[in-house]
């Protein structure tokens, strides 16, 4: 097996072991912040401390260290992921890139159309976004229970596809998710990267100079008004890669294990405390709900398959080897599972507490539906090919 074939498996593995994390994470918050723990719990991740940096104060939370630091740690991750794909990857050319990029699109485009719908006109209108997000743990630790009956390349298309989706999350949060902008500070911040770009051309193969340079990175977009996880995909794009053991891939290994075990947990166990005492059931029957729930359930899937045929038709792309479209829409409908960068782009949209929490609620039980839909479909879509090659 060749080195880079193995490197698609082990990052799989490690998906597929932290999305069942992630889901007992998301359990014992549940259980938690439903039981007479709550206040205590609440207030373990919204207690606020005084804390000075640059010469400027900030009231910090623990929430906040990990909604805004540390997941900055967590898109440095899937900025060094996407850049190795583009350079030698499943993005690396255009045939390659071709079928999971138009996948993707349709999977933005058609669940942000279908909430848009459900919202228009509304100040709920600017979550448009909650629905176009793909969680890949979540997704890859569905496949792994299917285990054999999902072949590798179906595996390896939902990884390429829900890297073009976190690339389009990136994009959407840095373009509509800015408050209070400031060009100056926006300025230093592009100083900076231009700083880490010219030690990329200068062939400088050490990390600390990028890492140190990232943190300032983050500092002057977080002052600039845009959101500072952004900070982490731009060092990412200046770390070099190419030559065998680069600084990105030795980085890249380093963070799988903090970021699958430590940080992705902690963001789940921090945004899960919901209290679903507070919510009614008549919640279900609103437009945000609606655009949630009908854009990662129906959206995701739809969009997927239809801009995977259209692109095939058009001859741009071409589906994998005995890949059917029902499989694709199987895919389709485990990109449904949106969760992680869902809640993200949540916590950006709203900032009233209730319908955050509300929101979240939709997310879970959106994800929920399309995790068990899609285990199902595909396990259909396995057991006929079975039958068929049986009675061939």
């Amino acid at each position: 097996m060749n080195k880079r074939l193995q490197s698609i498996i082990e990052l799989l593995k490690a998906d597929a072991a932290s999305g069942v994390l992630l889901i007992l994470c998301v359990v014992c918050s549940l259980l938690i912040a439903n039981s007479s723990l709550f206040h205590m719990y609440n207030h373990i991740w919204e207690n606020t401390e005084r804390f000075t940096f640059l010469g400027h104060d900030a009231e910090v939370s623990l929430a906040d260290f990990i909604n805004d630091g540390l997941m900055a740690v967590f898109f440095l991750f899937v900025g060094l992921e996407i850049k190795r794909e583009i350079t030698d990857g499943q993005l690396s050319t255009f045939k390659k890139a071709a079928l999971p990029v138009c996948a993707a699109l349709g999977g933005i485009v058609i669940p942000a159309l279908i909430y848009i719908a459900f919202n228009h006109g509304t100040n709920k209108a600017q979550g448009w976004a909650i629905p176009t997000a793909t969680d890949i743990a979540f997704a890859i630790a569905v496949l792994s229970i299917l285990g054999n009956k999902v072949r590798l390349s179906h595996k390896i298309f939902i990884k390429a596809l829900a890297i073009v989706d976190d690339l389009g999350a990136i994009v959407i949060i840095a373009m509509f998710y800015a408050t209070n902008f400031s060009p100056i500070n926006l300025g230093a911040a592009f100083g900076v990267f231009a700083f880490q770009f010219l030690l990329n051309r200068l062939r400088v193969n050490v990390l600390w100079p990028y890492l140190a340079s990232g943190v300032l990175l983050w500092y002057f977009i977080h002052q600039s008004g845009i959101h500072p996880t952004i900070a982490g995909v731009l060092t990412a794009f200046a770390i070099p890669y190419g030559a065998t053991n680069s600084p990105l891939e030795k980085l890249e290994h380093w963070l799988v294990t903090p970021v699958n075990y430590i940080i992705m947990p902690l963001f789940a166990l921090a945004n899960t405390n919901i209290h679903i005492g507070n919510f009614s059931m008549a919640g279900f029957a609103s437009p945000v709900s609606a655009g949630i729930i009908f854009g990662l359930v129906i959206g995701k899937p739809v969009g997927i398959t239809i801009f995977t045929w259209l692109s095939t038709k058009l001859k741009i792309a071409e589906l994998p080897q005995k890949t059917s479209y029902k499989q694709i829409a199987g895919i389709g409908i485990l990109g449904g599972i949106g969760f992680t960068m869902s809640i993200f782009i949540t916590l950006l949209s709203f900032n009233d507490p209730v319908i955050q929490n509300d929101a979240k609620i939709f997310i879970l039980v959106a994800s929920l539906i399309a995790a068990i839909t899609g285990y199902f479909a595909l396990n259909i879509a396995a057991k006929r090919r079975e039958t068929k090659r049986v009675v061939a």
